[in-house]
């Protein structure tokens, strides 16, 4: 349908140009000069048609897909840090079938205030605040006795036991298909302690050989 309408057109300012050329002699002897605009309007027409069916054209092709509808979400709040507490920014890691995020770090700690006493440190107080996740279909279990401190010289620290009790933290918990939990763990490091680095473990999952070697998040 498009050549044929653009044929007549072209067709059709030959004839109006053709037209235009001729000169004829009135009875008087005077040149007279047909009107060129009719043939102008021709070409002009003409010109209009060819955009508007470019247009088209150019429109039927370049036609964008629909954009894809977003997968809803859940509103979480947002949870302030606690006094004196650093906000762990680091992407979560993965263990086995276990995803961790460290939420946020404290260092620096003298003593801890549980529900009913006062207890001092050996030599400072550490606190990761963590978050966990099961990603698996089964039930697994969480030891908090195997996450471990990392020093810049390579000495690692187990949690302390007493604290976490203190504190009223998980020890060993199960972590149920899918489950997300958030706790905290407390070390009881050496004052001349750098520390760099927590190392998180997650059961190892059926068929493993060997216990995981855990993995590293950085800590300030």
């Amino acid at each position: 349908m498009v050549p044929h309408l653009f044929t007549r057109a072209i067709t059709g300012m030959k004839r109006s140009h053709n037209t235009s050329r001729r000169r004829t002699v009135s009875a008087g002897g005077a040149v007279r000069v047909p009107d060129v605009s009719r043939a102008l309007g021709g070409w002009g027409c003409a010109a209009a048609l060819v955009a508007t069916l470019a247009a088209c054209s150019g429109g039927a092709s370049g036609s964008a897909a629909p954009a894809a509808t977003p997968s809803p979400t859940y509103m979480i709040p947002p949870a302030t840090a606690r006094p004196g507490e650093i906000v762990i920014t680091a992407k979560p890691v993965v263990d086995g079938q276990m995803r961790f995020r460290v939420l946020g770090f404290q260092d620096g700690m003298a003593a801890m205030f549980g529900s009913h006493a006062e207890w001092e440190a050996k030599g400072r107080y550490a606190r990761v605040h963590l978050m966990i996740e099961s990603t698996d279909r089964t039930n697994q279990k969480f030891d908090a006795k195997e996450q471990l401190l990392v020093a810049a010289d390579g000495r690692t620290f187990h949690v302390d036991d007493f604290g976490q009790a203190i504190k009223r933290q998980p020890d060993e918990i199960p972590v149920g298909s899918f489950v997300k939990m958030e706790f905290d763990l407390w070390f009881d490091v050496p004052k001349d302690a750098k520390i760099t680095a927590v190392r998180l473990f997650a059961d190892p999952p059926l068929g493993a050989i060997g216990p995981s070697k855990g993995v590293d998040v950085p800590l300030p």
